[in-house]
């Protein structure tokens, strides 16, 4: 299918690394392989303070996680549960940060974010199992973590994104910790792979339609793409989505994950809820991890932030 255009800087910095056309779907053991041993995200420059804890996961296991806050940070601020992207295969609680690290210095957050077990070891209900474990852990003990509680957002990042809809949901479905927002970066909803974006972007991009393949089946095996998916596992799925926090989605228009984010936003809408949207023109795949100095990044950074603040001062919502 004839496609966008991708932005004139993120194409050359796809260009340059032979992801603009005719790239090859990966196998499932080179995708996790290669994933799994990708550099680590360096957050050196950042003026945080970061501690290790456990937090609890799905059927009792004990999760690796971080809090990272501001220097000098007292009292009980607002919080930011933060689960990572790596296609549901790979990444650690620090993949991506450098998206959210700018939005705890503009606004006194903490954030906390967690090793949630991976697939295909750990498949389908462990990853949206363990972030929602860890999530009322959380709740639970927020005082001792520096968080209000009535001030605790979702927020995830790609495939982080998809299992922070899928918390949304459980905690919505279980009554689950009240949530102030969720904020959903180029989100990671559906793994039925029937999208214009979908087919546009199958080999070209960050994350093409045969990378995102791979990542559903590593988590639902044979059951990808067939009616035996739960609204958890992959949330575009979900038949209703009222009662839900107030959520932030936003995606570029030249990647994989556009129609379903769109798509995503407009049944919140029809439902009855508050999203705010934002469609990059031209961002592929996390394309400003990409192009992090560009100016729509600095813009995409302000819409991420604006929300934030307003969604911070606005009334608590109330529990479910």
């Amino acid at each position: 299918m004839t496609r966008p255009p991708y932005d004139a800087d993120v194409e050359a910095v796809l260009a340059a690394a032979g992801l603009d056309r005719d790239v090859p779907a990966p196998a499932a053991e080179d995708l996790i392989t290669g994933l799994r041993a990708g550099n680590a995200e360096d957050l050196s420059g950042y003026d945080v303070v970061r501690r290790d804890i456990t937090a609890d996961g799905y059927r009792d296991a004990r999760l690796t996680a971080s809090v990272y806050s501001r220097p000098g940070h007292v009292g009980a601020g607002p919080g930011l549960f933060v689960l990572h992207g790596g296609g549901m295969v790979g990444g650690t609680r620090h993949t991506g940060l450098s998206l959210i690290l700018p939005l705890l210095a503009a606004h006194d957050v903490s954030v906390v974010t967690v090793d949630y077990r991976l697939a295909p070891e750990h498949p389908d209900p462990y990853p949206v199992e363990d972030a929602y474990a860890s999530l009322i852990w959380t709740a639970r003990n927020a005082g001792d973590l520096g968080i209000d509680p009535g001030r605790l957002i979702l927020a995830g990042i790609s495939s982080g994104g998809g299992l922070a809809a899928g918390t949304a949901l459980l905690a919505r479905d279980r009554g689950g910790p009240a949530l102030r927002g969720q904020m959903l970066i180029c989100p990671m909803l559906d793994d039925r792979d029937r999208t214009a974006s979908a087919r546009q972007f199958d080999r070209s991009g960050t994350w093409t339609g045969g990378h995102n393949r791979a990542g559903w089946s590593a988590l639902l095996g044979a059951r990808a793409g067939t009616s035996d998916v739960s609204a958890y596992a992959a949330p575009a799925r979900a038949t209703d989505l009222s009662g839900l926090p107030p959520a932030f989605v936003d995606v570029g228009s030249a990647e994989v994950f556009r129609d379903e984010s769109v798509a995503y936003a407009s049944r919140i809408w029809a439902d009855g809820g508050a999203c705010e949207l934002h469609v990059w023109p031209g961002g592929t795949h996390a394309w400003d991890a990409l192009v992090p100095d560009g100016a729509m990044a600095r813009q995409a950074f302000a819409a991420r932030s604006g929300w934030l603040g307003r969604i911070l001062a606005a009334a608590p919502v109330p529990a479910l």
